[in-house]
């Protein structure tokens, strides 16, 4: 008998461990670390970012016993709240119909009045004390930068003060806090950076306002974004662990509406008693969000959302990151080839990282691979300011070109 049999009939499962070890190290090492994909058109935003984004070159090596889509989702939050709160200085902003927002600032080590400024969208229900914006902003705030967060109506403590809150759709909230940081910092260089349903919003007001956002931003980035909301939320209620996935967040947002009865309760468009007994994303938007913002339903909300198909508007040099087992948005519904057609919008993609995970390492710290991205994007954009002035006007030159020749061939 071979020495190997031997092996197997007197510790059988000392051999199946082994071969299912080998074989898992495998797996991890050939399907799940890889180096990211990055679509974006040649030219002066793509030489940028190559050369100061060294984290393009590396592998992104997902924490080996938390690589799925789901885990990494849930646990890199739950691994985040080893952070402590951070203690920012409130700013309210008033707006126009008569709600209130307000800007969480947190002042880097050596900052001044003449600082540049990192303004934070956070997603769904988040705010300044989020675990992912705690992460990262505390992966930049030695890059000698204040940062700042727009915690949406009704969030982050503040009380809601109009039945308004917000949505993806619509960035007037956004417009205004922007407008106020360039009324009050007159000169200073400001960077927008989104997380999931804060980049939709960055996004929706990048094309729409899209002369006014390149002249009041220098850069933006986005991560984790749904870019097709109508693809997005179809994959979310897939059974069982993306549904699930949908419902707590749905629980979520009733959490939320309930805790702002006080406004949202009565006489409305929405009947609240019905808003907060949605178990999906879908039923809370159908029953709230579409009724709140004038949409026909949930779906025309989500059509209105999407920014697959506007990417070509952008005048403002956007780097979005997304992984490729996001359940928020699967991977043929990423605009890679828009991206590379592009003068503006550059698409990191990792193979893995779920949404807003992106943990990694053997034992996930408090900063992770997206926080070391934008960690270098942000010191990148901030010492090379002039050569960002030079890529925007590069960008602009070849999306006038391409304007005309699009608008020569339609008239042909």
């Amino acid at each position: 008998m071979l020495e190997w049999d031997m092996i197997y009939f007197e510790r059988p499962r000392t051999v199946v461990g082994l071969i299912i070890g080998v074989g898992f190290l495998l797996y991890y090492f050939v399907e799940v670390a890889k180096k990211p994909l990055l679509a974006c058109r040649q030219g002066a935003w793509k030489d940028f970012l190559e050369s100061h984004l060294s984290i393009l070159e590396e592998k992104y090596w997902p924490t080996p016993w938390c690589y799925e889509s789901r885990c990494q989702t849930i646990l890199a939050s739950l691994f985040r709240f080893r952070l402590p709160d951070l203690k920012y200085r409130r700013e309210v902003l008033q707006l126009k119909d008569g709600g209130q927002a307000c800007l969480d600032w947190l002042d880097g080590d050596g900052t001044n009045e003449n600082s540049p400024i990192v303004l934070i969208l956070p997603g769904l229900t988040g705010c300044s004390q989020s675990e992912y914006v705690k992460g990262l902003i505390l992966s930049i705030q030695g890059i000698g930068v204040r940062c700042v967060v727009l915690n949406n109506r009704g969030t982050g403590g503040m009380p809601l003060t109009t039945t308004r809150t917000y949505c993806a759709a619509n960035s007037d909230d956004l417009e205004a806090a922007i407008t106020h940081l360039n009324t009050t910092n007159p000169k200073i260089p400001i960077m927008a950076i989104g997380i999931s349903l804060g980049g939709l919003i960055i996004g929706n007001y990048l094309t729409t306002r899209i002369e006014k956002a390149a002249q009041q931003l220098v850069c933006a980035a986005v991560l984790s974004v749904p870019w097709d909301m109508i693809k997005g939320l179809r994959n979310m209620e897939e059974p069982v662990w993306n549904l699930m996935l949908n419902r707590y967040l749905a629980y979520c947002m009733c959490d939320l509406a309930n805790s702002l009865s006080y406004k949202l309760a009565g006489n409305h468009k929405w009947d609240l008693n019905q808003v907060v007994k949605s178990r999906t994303i879908r039923e809370f938007d159908s029953r709230f969000t579409a009724k709140q913002f004038g949409f026909r339903d949930a779906e025309d909300y989500y059509t209105s959302s999407t920014l697959h198909d506007k990417i070509h508007t952008i005048r403002v040099p956007l780097l979005c990151l997304n992984a490729a087992d996001d359940p928020f948005q699967p991977l043929h519904a990423i605009p890679m080839e828009a991206a590379r057609k592009s003068s503006h919008v550059a698409i990191i993609v990792t193979a893995r990282g779920g949404h807003i995970g992106f943990m990694e390492g053997l034992f996930p710290k408090s900063s992770y691979y997206s926080d070391r991205l934008i960690g270098q994007l942000v010191r990148g954009v901030f010492s090379s300011l002039d050569g960002m002035k030079l890529i925007k006007k590069e960008a602009d030159e070849h999306a006038g070109k391409s304007d005309y020749y699009a608008a020569k061939s339609n008239k042909c």
